[in-house]
């Protein structure tokens, strides 16, 4: 490694002389120009490659290339002239290592005439092989200096070997001033620009918060407005289109529209699709969210929610982005919404409260006495005359609260001119039709769709005026209707009439007697002798008589259930398996399970 001072090669005659004083005069005029394009370019990008290129020119030297210190301290090419390598290019070497190091550490000038045999600095191997695959020989490197700091080298490189003369230094380390030079306006530059474009960007948000501070007081002020004046869905809609125009939509719990609003320029298009799943994320997030439909329309979506329940969605379609600003007006409109939905509920959960009480009232009073003239009054000021309601309804379903239920057919009962409440734990209905077939079915295909699963309906015509007689019958009908495997049905307590000496109270003496007319004998038999004849006789039916699959749902062999078969026989007579005794013990077999299962073993 040599230093970088040597003495000029002294020549003699004028026409040496003359040839030196020309190639300074390019060197300089060359210098002259770069300098200059530094106050044209300004753009460290371009500056750069223009000045590695005038120093490839000038030197001569087989390439010429730039390195810059990166954030991890490394040496990165930047620029470069001549025939060289992409791997060269992308190489990485640590700023400690390799020659650039030892320029980097003496903050001067450094180079070799040949790299393979120079010693005095830190090698690095990966940067060998690359100097090997290069056929590198000579090499100069100049530092890049800003104030006392290195911030790259500049180096000339030779496929030969050769030594450097002192001009060449000069000349390189000159370019390298140039560079550092270019480096430092650019950041300056790049600083000044950036504070301006700062400077702007807070003017133009200081105004547009101006302005959507305005704006977000006058829909403050019209929701506001639509609160103290008892306003609704439609009146909201409106607020929002007049300040953010576009489409706005509001759905309530049922996914069902109650309003919705256009401004002159409203954006077209409809996606349900895409606005369920935006609807999916809402609820999920509690925030506004937004998506992009396939006519370019921008669709925002807000749930309206008021603790864990869902009371609606509120959703903005239109052409212009949603800003910050906007979605907090739809979330807030959203809040309103609610608060307005919880309002409304609050009057319809007091209604349903009267009501309900109406209901109670009306089944806890004792069928043969007068109605109190102040419940008829209580109830015929909600146009409800309880001498016409002759139907009672009630439903079961499993999977949704009793609320549910009830709220459902409190919102059905004015079709009827009922009244709908919970009696006993139970929902219950009290209407007035003429035809309670249809009235049921009706029922059930609206809380099936409301509730959105499977749901058990009753309904039974009161006589009498036993109002809680009827209410008993449709629980037990429907008790009746689930062993029966049914999940999913309205019908009247009439449709299930073979059942009714199950299910009627009043007939549990006609029950009993019939059970024990028919099974009186297999009942004590097995009572006394543990055995399980009842339930041979149920397989026995419930599969037409077919011995192998008798058997095999009872996991007895065939000759086992031929004894069981046997024995119930010698206890009712051979003819138990006739028509007529094989349709009378079937029945009074159904009824003794049904009863089981409604009202447990009898006892005794």
């Amino acid at each position: 490694m040599a230093p970088t001072d040597p003495e000029p090669a002294s020549g003699g005659g004028h026409g040496e002389l003359a040839a030196y004083r020309l190639r300074r005069e390019r060197e300089l005029s060359s210098l002259y120009a770069t300098a200059r394009s530094l106050t044209v370019l300004g753009e460290v990008d371009v500056v750069l490659p223009s000045i590695v290129r005038e120093a490839h020119e000038l030197i001569g030297s087989d390439f010429v290339y730039l390195s810059l210190l990166d954030t991890d301290g490394d040496l990165t090419l930047s620029a470069s002239a001549g025939t060289i390598s992409p791997e060269f290019s992308s190489a990485r070497m640590p700023a400690g290592a390799g020659l650039g190091g030892s320029v980097i550490e003496a903050r001067a000038p450094v180079w070799v005439s040949d790299y393979r045999q120079a010693h005095g600095f830190h090698r690095h191997r990966d940067f060998d092989l690359l100097v090997a695959s290069e056929g590198l020989v000579a090499l100069l490197g100049v530092p890049l200096l800003v104030g006392d700091r290195v911030i790259g080298v500049l180096f000339a490189a030779d496929r030969t070997e050769r030594p450097f003369e002192k001009d060449e230094v000069a000349l390189l380390s000159a370019f390298a001033d140039h560079a550092a030079i270019a480096l430092n306006n650019a950041r300056l530059y790049d600083e000044s620009r950036v504070a301006l474009q700062r400077l702007q960007d807070a003017y133009r948000v200081i105004e547009d918060q101006v302005a959507t501070m305005e704006r977000a007081a006058a829909v403050h002020e019209a929701l506001t407005h639509v609160v103290l004046t008892g306003g609704g869905p439609g009146d909201i809609a409106q607020s929002l289109v007049d300040h953010l125009e576009g489409v706005v939509t509001i759905r309530d719990r049922d996914d069902e529209i109650v309003a919705t609003r256009s401004s002159g320029s409203a954006a077209a298009g409809d996606d349900p699709c895409l606005e369920r799943e935006l609807l999916e994320e809402a609820r999920r997030t509690g925030r506004c969210v937004h998506g992009e439909g396939a006519d370019g329309t921008v669709l925002s979506v807000a749930a309206i929610q008021a603790g864990g329940s869902h009371l609606g969605s509120l959703s903005l379609r239109r052409r212009a982005v949603t800003e910050s600003a906007d979605v907090r007006m739809l979330e807030r409109s959203a809040q309103i919404t609610g608060l307005l939905a919880l309002m409304r509920d609050a009057r319809v959960e007091a209604e349903e409260r009267v009501r309900g009480e109406l209901l109670m009232e009306l089944l806890s009073h004792p069928p043969l006495q007068p109605v109190h003239p102040a419940l008829r009054d209580r109830a015929l000021a909600r146009g409800v005359d309880v001498d016409q309601l002759d139907v009672l309804v009630t439903a079961d379903c499993p999977e949704r609260p009793t609320g549910d239920i009830v709220r459902e057919l409190h919102a059905s009962s004015p079709e009827w001119s009922g009244l709908a409440g919970e009696y006993l734990g139970r929902p219950a209905m009290l209407l007035r039709t003429d035809d309670p077939e249809a009235a049921v079915r009706t029922l059930h295909h609206r809380l099936r769709r409301r509730l959105g699963t499977p749901v058990l309906v009753v309904a039974d015509r009161i006589t009498g005026h036993d109002r809680a007689h009827s209410f008993t019958l449709a629980q037990r009908c429907l008790d009746v209707m689930r062993c029966l495997g049914e999940t999913d049905r309205g019908a009247t307590t009439r449709r299930y009439a073979m059942y009714g000496l199950v299910f009627d109270p009043r007939r549990s003496r006609e029950l009993e007697g019939f059970i024990g007319d028919s099974l009186g004998p297999l009942l004590d038999y097995d009572r006394r002798r543990s055995t399980d004849l009842v339930s041979t006789a149920a397989a026995y039916f419930a599969h037409s008589g077919n011995l192998s699959r008798t058997a095999h749902s009872l996991h007895v062999h065939t000759n086992t259930l031929l004894k069981r078969l046997d024995r119930i026989a010698a206890l009712l007579g051979d003819d138990w398996r006739s028509a007529d005794s094989a349709l009378r013990l079937h029945l009074a077999v159904r009824l003794h399970q049904l009863r089981v299962v409604l009202d447990g073993p009898p006892t005794g």
